[in-house]
């Protein structure tokens, strides 16, 4: 004969079929929630936890989530020679994300840059003859150091060899990938690191007639990538060296005609590339003439395949610069473009932003907090829009 006692589990079992919902249905729901919501998500059950952390749901989030942007910042404080990394809203406030710091053993006298693709931000820092590239979730604060490059150039001075890496994404394979370049004297050596496999791998391919190291010198630093293929700056004349992902061969993409020319003898370059609306985009103006009555031109490059640009002109009188110049880092939303940031005060920067429709400025302040020591030695160097995801990362 059965008791009450022997009823009661059954009764609870019958009770949790009742309330729970099918695993494909909670992870429909899942799918189309902020990233920030289904991170605290994991912790609520071990079935959850397993169902977040599935290579199957990141792809159903990048294909259903909401595309959540936010601000992805790196600052330098001078008196140590450390670069911090925080992330942080897009429409202003406290940079509250700390993610991490790196000492000058990275970043000592070196040309750093970031670069943002479908979630992930990567970092790099090149000296010439060396560098390091750094690979980061915003969204996760997680984050990869690539492993060195297995060059077979022996070590050459900065004058005679120079190094970059640039951040691709290659959309037939949806794959991120990372471009190594080592050019010493006439010679060129191209490597691939494929985050399917955390792996590098050497291709053999011939730059196009006209392509030099020298040519690229402050470009290469400085990429871009649109439709699966990454974009260097060229000077003397300036033009666009391509790298298609997906074919691994190098172009050359024609700027406009009135696009303003480059120098020889200047050491910056008065070229900036841009990611606009998915379109690329190029910053051209004079860095030697910040008068009210010059201007900065962004040309775009509106259909890729027929080669049409079209032209967004700022007069530099609108443009409120700080001492870096009007520098655009990057395009926050699909018509707006972020500039330089000014210092208001110890722990407040300003932070200009253009609209192309409006065709005016508006700013955002940023407040970088008390974790510094003498705020008057920290300086933002690299502000970038990002889409959060869940991608995640090896460490």
């Amino acid at each position: 004969m059965e008791t009450l006692e022997d009823e009661q589990p059954d009764d609870r079992s019958a009770q949790k079929a009742k309330n729970s919902f099918p695993e494909e249905l909670i992870e429909d729901i899942l799918s189309r929630l902020p990233v920030k919501s289904i991170l605290r998500f994991k912790s609520v059950s071990k079935p959850w936890l397993s169902l977040i952390s599935a290579p199957s749901f990141h792809k159903l989030h990048s294909a259903v989530g909401p595309r959540t942007t936010a601000l992805f910042f790196t600052a330098r404080d001078s008196s140590t020679n450390t670069s911090y990394f925080f992330s942080g809203a897009r429409d202003g406030g406290s940079v509250a994300n700390f993610m991490m710091k790196l000492d000058n053993t990275f970043f000592n006298f070196a040309q750093k840059f970031a670069q943002h693709l479908n979630g992930l931000v990567c970092f790099t820092s090149c000296t010439g003859y060396t560098g390091y590239a750094f690979i980061f979730n915003p969204s996760t604060h997680k984050f990869l150091k690539l492993p060195d490059p297995p060059v077979s150039f022996p070590n050459y001075t900065v004058e005679e060899k120079d190094t970059c890496y640039l951040f691709g994404f290659d959309e037939l394979t949806n794959e991120h990938k990372v471009l190594y370049i080592t050019v010493q004297l006439t010679t060129i050596e191209i490597m691939i690191f494929s985050f399917s496999n955390y792996s590098w791998r050497k291709i053999n391919v011939d730059l196009p007639d006209g392509v030099t190291a020298w040519r690229w010198w402050f470009g290469t630093k400085n990429s871009v990538c649109v439709n699966s293929t990454i974009h260097l700056l060229l000077r003397n004349p300036l033009q666009i060296l391509a790298f298609d992902l997906t074919t691994e061969t190098f172009s050359i993409v024609n700027m406009h005609p009135e696009a303003a020319p480059d120098t020889i003898l200047t050491s910056i370059p008065n070229a900036q590339f841009l990611k606009i609306n998915g379109l690329l985009g190029v910053a051209c103006y004079d860095p030697w003439a910040m008068n009210p009555t010059n201007k900065m031109d962004i040309w775009m490059l509106q259909d890729y395949q027929n080669r049409v640009w079209v032209r967004e002109t700022i007069p530099f009188a609108q443009i409120p610069y700080g001492p870096r110049g009007p520098y655009p880092f990057d395009s926050i939303t699909m018509d707006e473009i972020i500039f330089s940031p000014r210092v208001l005060s110890k722990n407040l920067i300003s932070v200009p932003i253009y609209n192309m429709k409006t065709r005016c400025f508006k700013s955002i302040e940023l407040t970088l907090g008390h974790r510094f020591l003498s705020p008057k030695s920290v300086s933002v160097e690299e502000i970038k829009c990002y889409v959060e995801s869940l991608i995640p990362l090896q460490n």
